[in-house]
């Protein structure tokens, strides 16, 4: 913690905290530059290995090749998703994740479930894009059914393949509206993941701490997320001890019952101290 000014604190993130998030960080970022170089190598010798003439259906080479520049792309996508985090941590080490100035609270979120959020979103949709070929593979049936020899037999095959393929198409078409909602929605997320938001401790102002985590929610601001686990245990009875008196001095106007949280925080923060000098 450093006062820059008489009524001025800033809070750093833990020197374990951050050697353990910044590991994580960049084991992850390299897990996903590895991903997107494999696929990208085998979606490249893939595509040498067989015809591609123009054709009214989905062939399985294509729908393979398509998987596989699609896991290359969302690897490269989460490591952009990374970089940015890391940045922000870096910034955070230098310039605090936690600034009290007077009725005046800056906070950055660095906790290290960005860097697992950013997985699921890779997940979820890796998920989709699978979907979307699944609705699509109905598709190949074509490519068998011109092959049969009985004619009755073969318009059968045909119009069952085609009430699977418009029945494919719609599942495809409603995963990929999700996948487009959430090339958006990461968009936004990439300008702000691990980025400091300025709050005004007011009665327009709510604060809640549950299980260590300090919730900031002010209209017309997105909610904050602080874990107070990332910060050094004499850091943390620091923080709280100064929330609690802008609290009292501000006659309790922001949250009614934040009294009650900060002493049960207060009294987790000393318990971690003590654990810590045992240590």
């Amino acid at each position: 913690m450093a006062q820059n000014a008489p009524d001025a604190y800033r809070f750093y993130l833990g020197r374990g905290q951050h050697k353990y998030i910044s590991r994580f960080g960049w084991i992850f970022f390299c897990g996903c530059i590895l991903c997107a170089v494999v696929t990208l190598l085998l979606g490249i010798q893939f595509w040498q290995t067989y015809a591609h003439e123009f054709v009214l259906y989905l062939k399985w080479q294509d729908a393979l090749f398509c998987l596989l520049n699609f896991i290359s792309i969302i690897s490269f996508g989460g490591s952009i998703l990374i970089l940015r985090f890391m940045h922000a941590l870096r910034q955070g080490r230098s310039g605090g994740i936690v600034t009290l100035e007077g009725d005046t609270l800056i906070v950055r979120d660095l906790s290290p479930e960005n860097l697992r959020s950013i997985f699921w979103i890779m997940n979820s949709v890796f998920w989709c894009f699978l979907a979307v070929l699944v609705g699509l593979l109905p598709t190949i049936l074509f490519a068998w059914t011109v092959h049969i020899p009985v004619v009755p037999l073969a318009v059968l095959a045909t119009c069952v393949a085609l009430l699977l393929s418009v029945a494919g198409l719609v599942a495809s078409l409603i995963a990929g509206f999700f996948i487009v909602v959430g090339g958006i929605g990461v968009a936004s997320l990439c300008r702000k993941l691990g980025a400091s938001y300025r709050y005004i401790l007011s009665e327009h102002t709510t604060l809640r701490i549950d299980n260590f985590v300090l919730a900031i929610i002010e209209p017309g601001m997105p909610e904050a997320m602080l874990d107070l686990n990332l910060l050094n245990a004499g850091d943390q009875r620091q923080l709280l001890s100064l929330l609690y008196a802008r609290w009292q001095a501000a006659e309790q106007v922001w949250s009614p019952s934040l009294g009650d949280e900060i002493t049960l925080a207060l009294e987790e923060a000393e318990r971690g101290e003590q654990c810590t000098v045992l240590v």
